[in-house]
């Protein structure tokens, strides 16, 4: 099992302790592999893309027009955290409901 998020996030955190067999994948440091980010954008679409973010709000209007795939390449702290990966399947976010569908496939 992998948590894609960041090592300060809260919601990573959270999910981390929670899931302590979870290995944590600094997306900022590592990325998130192509196949992932692939799967998770047929997945999840533009929800991938967290517009909330400090990061998002300090980019200018044209850098904003980018395609989400190419937003999260160059500024992967955009992605909405964290992006789980257990037993072949992907979640994003973390809360009980979320935590619920997980913990039934480990």
């Amino acid at each position: 099992m992998k948590i894609y998020g960041l090592k300060n996030c809260d919601k990573c955190r959270n999910a981390m302790k929670a899931l302590p067999q979870a290995t944590l994948v600094d997306v900022r440091a590592d990325g998130v592999p192509a196949e992932v980010m692939n799967r998770a954008f047929d997945e999840f679409g533009d929800a991938l893309l967290n517009t909330r973010s400090t990061t998002w709000r300090g980019l200018d209007d044209a850098a904003k027009k980018a395609s989400p795939q190419e937003l999260l390449a160059a500024h992967p702290a955009l992605m909405k955290r964290p992006l789980i990966c257990v037993a072949g399947r992907l979640f994003l976010g973390w809360n009980n409901e979320i935590a619920e569908k997980v913990e039934a496939f480990i």
